[in-house]
């Protein structure tokens, strides 16, 4: 379950870049609730793209800002409200990591999914159902 953080060069430190990688990530699990599925937590991959100043723009003009961008299968974050969780704790993990360096007007997150069958691990195609499957038989040997 790929994630994208962008932002501007220089305004995180790469400790902070980290420490918000990590922070969505959790983020994804806990809202997910699939804390300790190993499935998932091997497969929630990603990464953090800084760009340099003056070309992270809003309203046309060069901002302090950041995206969030989480790619998922149809399954996952399925309720208005599981998204809704997911962006909120997004926002507060990425406001935390900037220290005050981005204003939270100024973090936006968005939710792509890909079609019925066009999710692939390790060259694998897997429909919903199948990586349905995964998660839980994974659930079941954490719990075993």
């Amino acid at each position: 379950m790929p994630i994208t953080l962008t932002l501007p060069e220089g305004l995180l430190s790469p400790a902070a870049q980290a420490e918000a990688f990590a922070g969505l990530t959790d983020a994804l699990l806990d809202v997910s609730g699939l804390n300790e599925n190993r499935f998932m937590m091997a497969n929630i991959v990603g990464s953090i793209h800084t760009l340099p100043s003056g070309h992270v723009l809003a309203g046309g003009k060069p901002v302090d800002a950041a995206f969030v961008e989480l790619k998922l299968p149809e399954v996952a974050l399925a309720t208005p409200e599981a998204k809704r969780a997911f962006i909120e704790r997004a926002t507060d993990v990425v406001e935390k990591a900037a220290g005050g360096k981005i204003r939270r007007e100024h973090i936006w997150s968005n939710i792509v999914y890909a079609p019925e069958g066009a999710w692939g691990i390790a060259g694998r195609s897997y429909a919903n159902a199948d990586l349905g499957k995964a998660i839980a038989e994974s659930s079941a040997q954490d719990n075993a």
